[in-house]
């Protein structure tokens, strides 16, 4: 028989995103095929302390709770335990949302580990994170976005008026408010007028010492695509999301339940091919590999597309779009899993080609 493989699932984490990250995890885990995968359930808490789990519903704090660590340092035995055991890993899943998950810090340490793990590298993460380094990229590549400026919370602090005129005479209102290094709606607001704006700012600084503030797309299918691959890229059909309030914020998306999903989106076939063109194209300008979704707006009079922003570790609840997107376009949600374990098995393999010490040519 073949063994199994030892898959460490990696949730939780210090961000705004823990909660959604343990919804994902749990997703996650039901789905891996017992028969293929010896699922090791890693959590980290808020605090930032990690902790082997028997499942991400469980009580992190009870008895079957060990304290572990993962050493950077290649053959580092995978996990390691204080009392100086450890145990193998085959592979990392990843499923941290927001800073310290999907900024590339964990990406960074699973690489000095010499860890095979799912999803983009140090370099795609980190650009992907920080959404004004993402949109300069996008912009570089020619790629359509919608007029914004960043705000330091610094500046902010120190001379709130004149960031307000410059906001008001560069994006205009209606506007959105967000955190520049956050995801899943988290400390994002909608700017109808100055008192609105000064409020978001507020808000948004809680999370982040740098924000963006973008004009609202006007009147637009809300749409999103789903990626996988590293060098050969498979793209899903889009889907639109019908917000069930003002716009997709967090209780929208993990609260009440009522926002709408519409897949495949009514689009006609050419914007439908524009819209996946410019989501591979937004795939490629950060440098994402494994699997990815990329957000973007049309315009419903005109069709006019503009790429919103991407996701190197999308949602993999229950009702997140990235594995929705796959099931209608004939991947189901394990068969999904046994893919992107795969790619990072072979982007890993890849990687273990490369010459770590000097070897002048003769």
């Amino acid at each position: 028989m073949v063994p199994r493989l030892r898959v460490g699932v990696l949730f939780g984490g210090r961000s705004g995103e823990h909660e959604v990250s343990v919804m994902s995890a749990v997703s996650v885990v039901e789905h891996l095929d017992p028969s293929q995968y010896e699922v090791i359930c890693i959590g980290i808490t808020p605090q930032g302390d990690w902790v082997k789990v028997p499942s991400p519903q469980a009580d992190w704090t009870t008895s079957g709770a060990r304290s572990v660590s993962i050493l950077p340092q290649p053959n580092g035995k995978g996990l390691c335990y204080g009392d100086g055991s450890s145990e193998p890993l085959d592979v990392v899943f990843p499923v941290l949302h927001g800073p310290y998950g999907e900024d590339g810090t964990i990406q960074g340490l699973l690489e000095l580990a010499g860890l095979p793990y799912v999803g983009a590298g140090v370099l795609g993460s980190a650009v992907s994170m920080d959404k004004d380094v993402m949109k300069r990229l996008f912009l570089q590549a020619g790629l359509p976005v919608l007029t914004y400026r960043r705000v330091m919370r610094r500046l902010w602090e120190q001379d709130r008026c004149s960031v307000l005129a410059r906001l008001e005479d560069h994006v205009g209102y209606p506007c959105f408010v967000k955190p520049a290094n956050l995801g899943s709606s988290v400390g994002i607001s909608r700017a109808k007028n100055r008192r609105q704006l000064e409020l978001g700012l507020e808000h948004a600084s809680l999370y982040d010492g740098k924000m963006l503030v973008e004009t609202a797309a006007p009147d637009a299918h809300e749409i999103e695509c789903s990626l996988m691959g590293n060098d050969d890229l498979q793209v899903s059909i889009p889907g639109e999301i019908i917000p069930s309030r003002d716009f997709y914020d967090y209780a929208a998306k993990y609260e009440d339940g009522t926002s709408q999903l519409l897949i495949p989106a009514p689009l006609a076939p050419d914007v439908t091919a524009r819209v996946q063109q410019l989501a591979l194209a937004a795939y490629r300008a950060v440098d994402a590999s494994g699997y990815g979704r990329v957000d973007l707006f049309v315009q419903r009079q005109d069709h006019r597309v503009w790429v919103n922003e991407i996701n190197t570790i999308p949602g993999f609840t229950s009702i997140s779009m990235f594995p929705k997107l796959w099931e209608a376009s004939g991947v189901g949600y394990s068969e999904l899993l046994n893919r992107l374990i795969t790619l990072a098995l072979e982007r890993h393999a890849d990687k273990e080609r490369n010459v770590t010490s000097c070897k002048p040519n003769r």
